[in-house]
């Protein structure tokens, strides 16, 4: 099974375009020894956004003579993807028929006391004396997967039973992103068990809602019914 630590900067989140791209590709869930790495930029078809320049600091005219970001394929072979908010890149890379672990998810259930668990927090929490050093590079894609490498083995080393491969890791993450209290509309704050059942059925019955939200309302149901 191939696991690859994905990140992408972009145009901007009204039209994004895949502007850098870097992955890591991982031997083992247990050693998350690096096998390969890649790191490529690439020309949009969209202008790069304040909002984005700002967080990247990536001029259009710098990827002037890039390659075209239509260009951009995920690895076929990769059967996991990972990343801190591991969607959005999942997203701008084309929806890849991957199973994806998000390390944004697992350190919230891991550190659910943290008041902040971005990425360049955790990196803070984890590795105090030097981040502001490994920081430097921070919203560079490669700088980025490499970070996310770290703060995910730190993860993995606070688990009673770490994963033993990644179909595991993946498990656990799909457990860490069912959120357990509503996070917004009139029952925010709210435990997802705890809502009226007429509000669950609204929520089940929306296209648009977060599959986790509605996940998390099928297990609870399930689990009312078979407590005596």
């Amino acid at each position: 099974m191939n696991a690859y630590i994905f990140d992408t900067e972009t145009t901007g989140t009204a039209q994004p375009d895949i502007i850098e791209a870097a992955w890591l590709q991982l031997d083992d869930v247990s050693t998350l020894n690096v096998v390969q790495e890649f790191e490529q930029r690439y020309q949009p078809t969209h202008s790069i956004s304040l909002g984005a320049l700002a967080v990247h600091h990536i001029y259009d005219e710098e990827l002037a003579n890039c390659p075209p970001c239509s260009d951009f394929k995920f690895p076929t072979q990769a059967n996991y993807m990972i990343g801190h908010n591991v969607d959005y890149d999942w997203n701008v890379a084309g929806q890849p028929d991957v199973k994806r672990i998000c390390t944004l998810a697992l350190s919230r259930y891991v550190l659910p006391q943290l008041d902040s668990h971005s990425q360049s927090a955790l990196m803070y929490y984890f590795f105090r004396p030097h981040a502001r050093e490994r920081l430097k590079a921070a919203h560079s894609a490669l700088a980025d997967v490499h970070n996310c490498r770290y703060i995910l083995k730190k993860l993995l080393s606070l688990l009673p039973q770490p994963p033993q491969n990644w179909e595991q890791l993946w498990e656990l993450s799909e457990l860490a992103r069912l959120p357990r209290i509503m996070p917004f509309g009139k029952h925010k704050g709210t435990a997802i068990a705890d809502l009226p059942l007429d509000y669950q059925d609204w929520v089940l019955r929306q296209d648009s809602m977060d599959p986790y939200i509605k996940l998390a309302i099928q297990k609870a149901r399930e689990a009312a019914r078979t407590t005596p």
